[in-house]
């Protein structure tokens, strides 16, 4: 278990794989930890150094006062990797994940040798929805939105037979600081990075899953249209979260990406 200091206060990340392999970061979705890229990081870390961390209001990092914004979120991130040495590493984040990862390679691209972006886009839900959503949970805690959220990242087809994981999932989601949760609510309420994301210049894929049903395909792919140069890639049988329900799949996808930006 490793912790760095922060301008917010501690980050608790972790960092495996040979040290002097090409590194890879990973940035985590609403209401999930450094654990849901698990499977993925398992794949990639034998010839990869890979660094999952718990962004603020997440895990077992610090948890400041919300609101919180996507530039925040970013800058978090820069001081993670300065920490760590990192000057130059592929990124990869998943929906609120995947915007820290635009915003980060729109300000730093110099430290990008590439981007992934899964299941997320340039602009996700509005105002109204946001704020009923913290709402909800200021009132009646994590447990009032757990099985909506739940059904938002699991689609049925994905749900079937797996109780006890899913169950699992469901406890994640619950043990969520309130605090942060709607801070970083707060955060995807605010930002609209539909005119910025044309100035990304780093290679980039995006990632969806066939069955997302918070960021669906269509709304990635618009956000894929706008980013120069975008590949844009369709996991049948994923939901919200491919390093979930389609590691393999999703490790495939970004070993394959990091290997032609490299040779690009």
């Amino acid at each position: 278990m490793a912790f760095a200091a922060s301008s917010f206060g501690l980050v608790h990340y972790r960092d495996t794989g040979p040290r002097d392999a090409p590194a890879l970061v990973f940035v985590n979705s609403l209401g999930t930890d450094l654990c849901i890229w698990d499977g993925v990081v398992e794949q990639l870390a034998t010839d990869h150094r890979a660094i999952t961390y718990d962004k603020r209001g997440h895990g077992l990092s610090s948890v400041p006062p919300a609101p919180y914004a996507i530039a925040d979120l970013s800058r978090d991130l820069l001081e993670l990797v300065d920490h760590l040495g990192l000057d130059h590493f592929v990124l990869a984040g998943v929906s609120v994940g995947g915007m820290v990862a635009m915003r980060f390679a729109i300000d730093h691209p110099e430290r990008l040798a590439s981007v992934v972006l899964c299941d997320t886009a340039a602009r996700i839900g509005d105002l109204a929805t946001w704020n009923a959503r913290i709402d909800a949970i200021r009132r009646g805690g994590m447990a009032a939105i757990a099985d909506a959220v739940l059904l938002r990242w699991f689609p049925h087809s994905i749900r079937t037979g797996r109780d006890v994981e899913m169950a699992g999932w469901r406890n994640l989601l619950l043990r969520s600081s309130v605090e942060g949760y709607a801070g970083t609510c707060a955060a995807l309420r605010d930002a609209d990075l539909t005119a910025a994301v044309a100035d990304i210049a780093v290679p980039t894929l995006m990632v969806v899953g066939a069955e997302d049903q918070s960021t669906p395909p269509d709304l990635v792919r618009a956000t894929a249209d706008r980013i120069p140069g975008a590949r844009f890639e369709l996991i049948a049988g994923a939901g919200h979260i491919p390093s979930i329900d389609r590691p393999t799949d999703l490790a495939r996808l970004i070993r394959r990406h990091v290997e032609e930006a490299a040779h690009g």
